[in-house]
């Protein structure tokens, strides 16, 4: 295994990034760790017999010492300002290293006229990442079916999802799934070069039906409230949500509406190996965490 090159993986303690880290290490791959501070997330990577680094995506110095020695990379940036800059400090690091395959998390609404900044500079970082020469494979999720965790409200007797989606539809696709995704293209990165797929669950539903599932794997009931996007806006900014996510959001759920998140497929199935997740079974195996939300 000592003379295995180490797969990187960025935003290792997020959504996608830990499950990634879970199943390379269960294929038995060595993993590189990246992580923004030493707490106990990182330490649970490094009990899954991750190394650990500590480094900012920002800082070029940092990306060069954690892409050295690198087979293949993980590249993930969260909703804020610094997608571009990232992704080329990301891509200059892994060009300069020999780095061979990378897979780019990006989101199933990046476009050239996506009305959303954070849209629209995935598909930027996308472009930039196909000028070098690194093969890359782009990820583009719908919603996440993490979505619940975030904007419900779980604390009444009654599970209550306010949310500005109008009768748009789309297949909840769990992060871990994702990192079933990932980790397969990472370890056999060569027939997923210069692809891009999108990233669905197995069943499209609109939130009625998502509340309906929701309620069942609970065992109490769950309603969809839905509102304006001017009041979910409001909420975002009341929480202290960052302008450039709440700006993002705003846009989102219009493509959201207009069916930009809408579809399915097989790609978790056919790449990552296993069926996904529905939303019953991602609200069951959840379930203790939206008790205590």
């Amino acid at each position: 295994m000592t003379d295995i090159q180490p797969v990187l993986v960025t935003g290792a303690t997020g959504k996608t990034g830990r499950h990634t880290v879970r199943f390379l290490r269960k294929s038995g791959l060595p993993v590189r760790a990246l992580v923004h501070r030493y707490d106990e997330r990182s330490r649970q990577l490094q009990d899954l017999g991750a190394e650990v680094a500590v480094g900012d995506l920002l800082d070029l110095d940092a990306m060069t010492a954690a892409t050295r020695g690198v087979r293949s990379a993980y590249f993930t940036y969260p909703i804020r300002p610094g997608l571009i800059e990232a992704t080329t400090v990301f891509a200059q690091a892994a060009a300069d290293n020999g780095v061979e395959a990378v897979v780019n998390m990006s989101q199933i609404s990046a476009r050239r006229e996506a009305a959303s900044n954070a849209a629209r500079h995935h598909w930027l970082a996308e472009r930039l990442l196909d000028h070098y020469p690194v093969p890359t494979t782009h990820l583009r999720p719908t919603f996440f079916a993490e979505w619940l965790l975030t904007f419900g409200d779980w604390s009444g007797r009654e599970g209550l999802l306010r949310l500005p989606m109008g009768q748009g539809r789309h297949a909840p696709i769990a992060a871990e799934d994702q990192g079933r995704v990932i980790a397969a293209i990472l370890t056999d990165p060569a027939p997923h070069a210069g692809r891009i797929y999108p990233l669905h669950g197995p069943q499209e539903l609109d939130y009625d039906e998502i509340a309906a599932a929701a309620a069942r794997a609970l065992e109490r009931p769950v309603r969809y409230e839905p509102v304006d996007i001017d009041t979910f806006v409001r909420t975002l900014q009341a929480r202290g949500w960052h302008p450039h996510t709440v700006q993002h959001l705003r846009n989102v759920v219009i493509d959201y509406q207009n069916g930009i998140f809408a579809g399915t497929n097989n790609v978790v199935r056919d790449v990552g190996g296993t069926e996904p997740l529905s939303v019953e079974a991602y609200v069951a195996r959840h379930r203790d965490a939206m008790t205590a939300h």
